[in-house]
């Protein structure tokens, strides 16, 4: 997949996310949302949206099976510190907290657009940047 439409694809989900979450239900007296399991589903398309991004920019997905969350890290720490810190927020705010916990809480599902915002636009950045191994 090319760079700039891997980013666009990582954005299109970010949008997927926010027409799921309309769908949970947002009560205003209590600020929070009714309905956890389209939470978990908007945290699980956030979190898949930055992987698409965090792909293209890390190169994790060498070898045999799925990469880990820590592969991830490590290869963030060795490319850009800033990159990591985001991954280190967004992956405990939209995969954990949102994807599994379904939290419904306003607060922390816009903390997770939030954070796959700040991840996806760190590696539309970080493409301009040459890659050294």
């Amino acid at each position: 997949m090319e760079q700039k439409n891997t980013i666009e694809e990582a954005r299109r989900y970010v949008a997927n996310a926010k027409d799921t979450i309309k769908k949970a239900n947002y009560d205003p007296e209590l600020k929070s949302y009714t309905d956890s399991k389209y939470i978990k589903t908007a945290g699980n398309i956030l979190w898949s949206g930055c992987l698409i991004a965090l792909d293209a920019v890390l190169q994790v997905r060498k070898g045999k099976g799925r990469p880990s969350i820590e592969k991830y890290k490590e290869a963030a720490g060795k490319r850009d510190r800033t990159l990591l810190h985001f991954i280190n927020l967004g992956y405990e705010t939209m995969h954990l907290v949102m994807g599994y916990d379904g939290n419904r809480e306003k607060e922390v599902s816009d903390a997770g657009f939030k954070r796959a915002s700040l991840i996806i636009d760190r590696c539309a950045l970080l493409y301009k940047e040459p890659v050294y191994a």
